[in-house]
């Protein structure tokens, strides 16, 4: 395991990274077909357009937004005898509206990255701006329920998730270019894993070695233990080995 993290984060490392501006703009135009097969692109969240508002918090407004509101309802179980909860009744409800990346701290940008089909990238990248949990309270209708049909109301949860105007994103992924200056970042062609994640290039190097650090430390300790565990197994075997040959 710790072979293939270290072969990941090497290939992390030799990708190209690239921010929304004139240099990725001529590197694209010069390469075959206009396309960068897979490459790292470096920027902050802009809306095409008009953005996304929250539902449930003030001035926040956002390209990606997911909002889930489910309920868990208690159930009477007559053969044990108790109580178990069920989640019921789940409203999922998800908006987006068209954003690219323009280049940090620049106060008008000339060159943006369009960000094609941000759904399929594997890597989390929203933002939990609103969790609430409300809870039934106890009265004449819960008893009623209760005993005519052995059910009650237990919570009802409420959360909203959403990807911020402003916010710092780096994308992994192939980017094209169309109409002469119209730059997109999309879905790998080649196989290749499709990233976005909420932070700048080099944390997100930084995490992974340190996970990769991670794994190897752990294989170390595994392995020393299981080497010991071994010794001490063929130790014992080898004691009894000896008491019967002693005894014969």
């Amino acid at each position: 395991m710790t072979i293939d993290f270290d072969r990941k984060f090497g290939r992390f490392q030799e990708i190209q990274k690239f921010q929304p501006n004139e240099d990725l703009l001529r590197t694209v135009k010069a390469s075959p077909q206009k396309r960068l097969p897979y490459v790292a692109v470096e920027g902050v969240v802009q809306p095409v357009g008009d953005p996304l508002e929250s539902k449930y918090k003030p001035q926040c407004f956002g390209v990606i937004q997911k909002v889930l509101v489910e309920e868990t309802w208690e159930m009477w179980n007559p053969t044990s005898r108790t109580w178990f909860r069920r989640k019921m009744n789940t409203n999922k409800s998800n908006n987006m509206v068209p954003f690219h990346l323009v280049c940090p701290g620049a106060f008008v940008s000339k060159v943006a990255v369009k960000v094609q089909s941000p759904l399929e990238a594997v890597e989390p990248y929203l933002e939990q701006v609103y969790h609430k949990v409300k809870y039934a309270r106890d009265g004449l209708l819960n008893f009623v329920m209760q005993d005519l049909v052995g059910e009650r109301p237990f919570c009802l949860e409420e959360t909203e998730n959403i990807l911020r105007v402003g916010t710092p994103l780096t994308g992994f992924g192939e980017v094209v270019l169309e109409q002469g200056r119209m730059l997109k970042l999309q879905p790998p062609t080649n196989g290749q894993p499709y990233l976005l994640f909420t932070s700048n290039y080099q944390t997100y190097l930084g995490t992974h070695e340190s996970t990769a650090t991670m794994w190897k430390i752990l294989t170390a300790v595994f392995g020393l233990a299981g080497a010991t565990l071994l010794a001490w197994t063929l130790y014992r075997a080898y004691q009894k080995y000896e008491r019967r040959r002693g005894r014969n």
